[in-house]
């Protein structure tokens, strides 16, 4: 009678076993294991099960033995990812305003796939995915493909940037339309970013000889061009940690340095905002003062708004021109 093929991968298949059933609560007899091999028609004494126990520890697999009994139990207790960890992949996943609904229970089945079978189920149980705000952009994932080859090759990228408008015309009352009047992009690929749960691309302008930056789910037909990316001294020297600190709800403007004056009270959101290494200077009447580079946006006059009078604006005077322009025409809605 001819050997099973599968016989050679006897050791494959244990591993998978344990990797699948079992966990820090569950766990397989010997008797188990042969089962499971005999499905697949592996033939197995229990001798050999224990010797490929062994070899699969020696492999750095953690596989304890426990006993219940006069029963033993052997189990993977741990894995590449915790379940904590898991559990934060998969929350990601869900709250992404970026990830469609196809794709994120796509993700989340792969995920799930990290931990055991009964873990897994104990996860699905809490993940709420259909009723999220979610993109319906399918293609943005090759786009991001494109755009990462482009970034990485050193070339430009072609595209069609689109927006949402309101169409009095037809049943159809929110239409997509395509910016510039249909106009192609080309543009160079700088970097993508994550910014209140989108993507962003990150590009220099030629033609405006400054950086842009465009929602990845509202491009389209993406292509990766021919044409050598644009060097420039300011292009080559970007750094994205300092283009995202200073924008503001990916909202670009002109940058400036400004100098904003807090209360005490509002360090924390000074930190979360410029982190902890940005220029501080302490007052004795229980404010402070910040040093920093910020694009002039409404964006960013309206998260100084929401701070009310516990912040102000010391200088430049453009910055304070700026703010009261913005207050301005907010107050002229309601007169």
């Amino acid at each position: 009678m001819p050997k099973n093929p599968k016989q050679k991968q006897k050791l494959l298949y244990i591993m998978k076993y344990f990797m699948e059933k079992t966990d820090d609560d569950y766990g397989v007899t010997v008797a188990d294991i042969i089962e499971y091999l005999d499905e697949y028609g592996i033939a197995a004494e229990r001798k050999s099960i224990y010797s490929d126990i062994e070899s699969l520890r020696d492999f750095g697999l953690d596989i304890v033995k426990t006993k219940v009994g006069k029963i033993s139990l052997f189990s993977l207790v741990s894995r590449e990812f915790t379940l904590e960890e898991i559990k934060l992949l998969i929350d990601a996943v869900q709250s992404s305003k970026f990830i469609t609904v196809k794709k994120s229970r796509e993700l989340i089945r792969k995920i799930e796939t990290l931990t055991s079978e009964n873990q897994a189920k104990q996860l699905h149980r809490q993940v709420i995915v259909a009723n999220r705000v979610k993109n319906s952009n399918e293609e943005i994932y090759r786009n991001i493909d494109s755009i990462n080859r482009a970034i990485n090759t050193k070339k430009k990228i072609g595209f069609y940037y689109t927006q949402w408008a309101v169409s009095r015309t037809g049943a159809k009352k929110i239409v997509k339309e395509r910016r510039r009047g249909g106009m192609r992009y080309l543009l160079t690929p700088k970097a993508l970013t994550w910014d209140d749960e989108n993507y962003y691309l990150i590009a220099y302008d030629k033609d405006a000889d400054t950086l842009k930056h465009f929602r990845v789910d509202k491009m389209e037909a993406i292509s990766v061009e021919e044409e050598r990316a644009d060097s420039t001294k300011a292009v080559d020297k970007f750094d994205l940690a300092v283009y995202t600190k200073q924008v503001f709800g990916m909202y670009g403007g002109e940058t400036v340095s400004v100098k904003l004056r807090f209360d005490d009270s509002l360090i924390g959101v000074v930190v979360d905002r410029f982190s902890d290494k940005v220029f501080l200077q302490p007052h004795a009447d229980g404010t402070f003062t910040v040093s920093t580079e910020v694009m002039l946006s409404p964006q960013f006059y309206g998260w100084l708004f929401s701070f009310g009078d516990k912040v102000r604006i010391v200088s430049p005077k453009s910055a304070k021109n700026g703010f009261n322009a913005y207050l301005d025409s907010v107050k002229e809605l309601y007169e």
